[in-house]
């Protein structure tokens, strides 16, 4: 069997895959940014996982990157960047709720007469 002249590699343009977790990772990621103020769980929850999701599609893309289309790999990378945004916003708020959180607790612990007084009004 002759193959055409040209490209005569197996991996040409129409054989190309997408990679399997590229969509996730981008969705992931954005979803990771919109749902950083929801007390920093939610987003950084799905950051996490979709950094975890493009590390594992990196070093496969990394090992066969004939095998891929590249762009895929660019919403991966774009899925990455957008968890990374995330992660690090959720991860700001958290501490920030924590810290809101327990400066009233704080409060409500060095004067409790206050809030006694406030509960035996009812």
């Amino acid at each position: 069997m002759e193959y055409p002249q040209g490209n005569t590699n197996i991996f040409n343009e129409g054989h190309r895959e997408a990679l399997p977790n590229a969509t996730a990772v981008l969705v992931l990621g954005i979803i990771s940014i919109i749902t950083c103020f929801c007390y920093g769980v939610v987003g950084a929850t799905c950051g996490i996982i979709a950094l975890v999701l493009a590390k594992k599609d990196s070093v496969r893309y990394n090992l066969e990157p004939g095998k891929y289309l590249p762009s895929s790999y660019n919403n991966l990378k774009a899925g990455r960047v957008c968890a990374i945004i995330g992660t690090i916003l959720s991860g700001i708020y958290l501490v920030i709720a924590i810290i809101v959180i327990a400066a009233i607790g704080f409060a409500g612990l060095s004067h409790p007469e206050q809030w006694l007084h406030h509960y035996q009004s009812y």
